[in-house]
Order: structure tokens, then C-alpha cells, then sequence
């Protein structure tokens, strides 16, 4: 038994130098948490510029640490984690809004409704010469919370269409959903058309879309795309202002601080009525071919008094590292100066299992480790959308601590008399297996 104790007990050894545990100090990056609410499962919405942090694209490297150093059992909740597919697109009816001019911010109508909400009648409560002002869409039908508004309009109305959107649930209580602004663009030889804008998100039965300082054009059509709330993706997070480089007339490119799946991008128009048709490109490396990923029509010009801003590319969410912008100068250019750039990525959540003594910690940065993380349904046994919601809060609490990695020292000629104990140890235990092993074999056998 002697010799199989040294033997285990060299096993033991050499297992426990290559599997050592991954403590704090093996990450570039720490960040000092805190807590709040119910546990013991907390969740965090990872900072961009913390998630910058990471050496790996995919956050593989992220961990969680209580006060004595051990990791905590974690998952990290992205888009992927929380779309489905059950989005509907319905036609909607839509009814005018008239008033005596343009000048009028509400017009005052009398509203015609059947007893289960769904609208038949509006007309305005004076008589007299009438401008159309606007229009109520009927979304008493759709259920599901509303997430994009789609229009078309008579083809005599080219340009831009600004206006006021509002929700009701009884044509009396109004809510401001915020602008909306479609446009219809001829350039260059080229048709650029704009009708979908974004909703909040939110549930109502009626909206109520006002024209500013106008008469609305007449509508054609009029859609909206609805989508339960366990489909609803995270929601965007943006950097800060990424300077650019000019490459040649006309041309512009960037570099991002690591590969991102980049959805949207917002382009700095400094002056006044800037018009740009636009083509971008993207790599992920310096070495490798650009690859088209989006055009439009950016600009910024000055309508009735106001600033009218179309300055934002929508993305396919592919990993890139590396931006390149076209710009057809007909247009006048974007100047001679690289544009300011945006970029925006889905948020991402972290949730942890807190387990041990706070205060916890995050860690990122380490190239070379697996990532870790669990599915969300494994960590919570009882896993929901709702679920998560009622979750601690964990938030950064303090400053992060970058520490600068050690240099790369060639190892100085000599002898590792750990390794070669470990490797003496290891052997011995093999060599007492092998000579127990031939005694047995030499052992003479028992007569029957």
C-alpha cells in the first residue's frame, strides 16, 4: 500500500501543477462590484467601455471573484439569449385629423368608436375650410407590444415628413412616444425612400401622428410591426467618439478597439446641409479583403428652421475590426477631415451565482483561458424572461484596475529542481507499480 500512496501521490501533484485554479491576479482587468436586492443571483449590464476589457471577442475571458479569490458561476445573457421569432406585421386602418391651419399643435376632433374600441369615425369639431394636420391609426386589434411604424404616401409629397407620434388607450389620454421623420429622396440618378420608424416598445391601442408646422400628406399605407416582450432584443449601448483616418479623397477608415458584432453606426455631420451617398466596408483583420456591409444616404439639412439629421448605417452584426467609408463627393463631401464615428452593440448581461464572502469582482483580460460561462437555464434551475427581471442588481462600484502585463523574460539557463522533484516523484511511483507488478508475475502459482 506504501507504493501505491507514492504513487497517488505524485499523480496528485503533477495534476494539481497543470489545473491550478485561475485566481484574480491571471486578469488584466479588475472591476469592484456591488450588490443590491434579492440573491442569491445578481445581474450586471456589462459597461462597453468594460466589455473593451476583454481579450476575447466572444467575452471567454470574463469571471466573477468573491473576497477570497474563487470564482462564482456565471452566464451571460445576449441578444441570442432573449429573441424568438413571433413578430407580426399587421395593416392598420388610419383615419384623418384636420384643423384650421398649421399652426394648430392638437387638432380637436369628434372621435366615433364601436363599444369594443375598434374606431369607425373622426371629423373635425369646427366647420369651415380644413387642413389636414395629421392622422389616428387604429391599433386597437393588435395586442402585442409595437416596435415599428411603416408609411407610404402619395407619390406628390417627395422630401422629408416630420411629425409628432402619441399613444392612447381611450382617444382622450395622450402619450408622447417622441419624432418621428420618413423621407422620399431623389440624387444622382438614385431613389432613396425611408418609411419605418422605431417604437418603444410599449402596448396601445391608438397613435396619433401630428405634422409639424405642415399639412400631412396623404397616406397610402400604413403597417406596424408588434412583438411580445420575450422577443424584444437588449437594447443598443454606444461608444464614444472614434477618431478616423483619411486614406484618400473621399475615403475614411477606422479602427476599433477589438473585433465587435457592430449593428449600427452613427457618422459625425458637422455642417450644415452635408449630403452623402455612402458605401462602408468592413474586416476583422488587417490582412484580410474588405467586404461590403451597408450603404445609404446620410445628410444634414436645414428644413423649415430645423436641422433635419439622418446620420446613422445599420449593420448585418458581423464581427469586424476595421471600418472603411465611400463617400460619392457629387454630394459636396463630409469634409476633408475624417467624421467622428459611433459605433453601438448589443448590450450584454451577466448574471452570477453569488456564492462566499463579498466583495465580489470582476476580471477580464487573459487571452488564453476557456471561457466558463453557463447557459442561463442552467444557473437559474427555474430560468424565465420574468424571472429575470426580479433579479439582484450588481453595478460597478469603484475604479477599474488595469494592471500593465508582465514582459516575456527568456528563462535563464539552470536547473528547475521543482519540475525535476515533480518529475522524480512521478517516475518513482511508476517505477514501484512496474516492480510490484513483475513480483506478482514472478510469484509462483498455488497448487490445486
Amino acid at each position: 500500500m506504501g507504493k501505491l500512496n507514492v504513487c497517488g501521490l505524485a499523480l496528485w501533484l503533477v495534476c494539481s501543477a497543470v489545473y491550478a485554479q485561475e485566481g484574480p491576479a491571471d486578469f488584466t482587468t479588475q472591476v469592484p462590484l456591488a450588490v443590491s436586492g434579492n440573491g442569491p443571483w445578481y445581474r450586471l449590464e456589462l459597461p462597453l467601455a468594460v466589455q473593451l476589457a476583454a481579450r476575447q471577442a466572444d467575452l471567454g475571458d470574463v469571471r466573477v471573484f468573491n473576497a477570497a479569490g474563487e470564482p462564482q458561476a456565471y452566464a451571460l445573457s445576449r441578444q441570442s439569449a432573449q429573441r424568438t421569432e413571433s413578430r407580426d406585421v399587421a395593416d392598420v386602418k388610419w383615419f384623418p385629423l384636420y384643423a384650421a391651419d398649421t399652426r394648430e399643435s392638437v387638432p380637436d376632433v369628434v372621435v366615433k368608436a364601436t363599444a369594443e374600441g375598434t374606431l369607425l369615425e373622426m371629423r373635425p369639431s369646427k366647420a369651415g375650410p380644413q387642413v389636414l394636420r395629421g392622422w389616428v391609426l387604429d391599433a386597437s386589434a393588435i395586442k402585442a407590444p409595437l416596435q415599428q411604424l411603416s408609411l407610404d404616401w402619395s407619390r406628390e409629397r417627395d422630401g422629408f415628413q416630420r411629425f409628432s407620434i402619441e399613444a392612447s388607450d381611450d382617444l382622450q389620454h395622450w402619450q408622447s412616444w417622441g419624432d418621428g421623420q420618413v423621407a422620399r429622396l431623389s440624387f444622382a440618378d438614385e431613389r432613396v425612400e425611408q418609411h419605418d420608424v422605431s417604437l418603444p416598445g410599449q402596448s396601445a391601442r391608438y397613435l396619433r401622428l401630428v405634422w409639424q408646422g405642415q399639412a400631412a400628406p396623404q397616406l397610402t399605407s400604413a403597417k406596424l410591426v408588434s412583438a411580445t416582450s420575450s422577443s424584444l432584443p437588449l437594447p443598443l449601448v454606444w461608444s464614444q467618439p472614434l477618431a478616423g483616418t483619411r486614406l484618400q479623397a473621399g475615403e475614411y477608415s477606422w479602427q476599433l478597439p477589438a473585433g465587435l458584432h457592430v449593428e449600427r453606426l452613427r457618422v459625425e455631420l458637422k455642417q450644415p446641409n452635408t449630403l452623402a451617398p455612402v458605401t462602408l466596408s468592413g474586416r476583422r483583420e488587417a490582412n484580410q479583403a474588405w467586404q461590403p456591409l451597408s450603404n445609404g444616404l446620410l445628410y444634414r439639412l436645414t428644413q423649415n428652421g430645423q436641422d433635419v439629421v439622418q446620420d446613422e448605417l445599420q449593420l448585418p452584426g458581423v464581427t469586424v475590426g476595421e471600418l472603411k467609408l465611400h463617400v460619392d463627393e457629387r454630394g459636396g463631401g463630409v469634409g476633408v477631415e475624417a467624421p467622428a464615428l459611433r459605433f453601438a452593440v448589443r448590450a450584454t448581461q451577466l448574471v452570477f451565482l453569488a456564492r462566499g464572502e463579498p466583495p465580489f469582482t470582476l476580471a477580464l483580460g487573459n487571452a488564453s483561458v476557456k471561457a466558463a460561462n453557463l447557459p442561463l437555464s442552467t444557473l437559474i434551475p427555474d430560468y424565465s424572461a420574468e424571472r429575470l427581471k426580479t433579479l439582484g442588481q450588481a453595478t460597478v462600484a469603484g475604479d477599474v484596475t488595469v494592471k500593465t502585463p508582465p514582459l516575456v523574460v527568456a528563462p535563464q539557463v539552470g536547473t528547475d529542481w521543482k519540475k525535476l522533484g515533480l518529475w522524480a516523484v512521478l517516475l518513482l511511483g511508476v517505477a514501484a507499480l512496474g516492480g510490484m507488478a513483475y513480483s506478482l508475475l514472478r510469484k509462483p502459482q498455488a497448487k490445486p
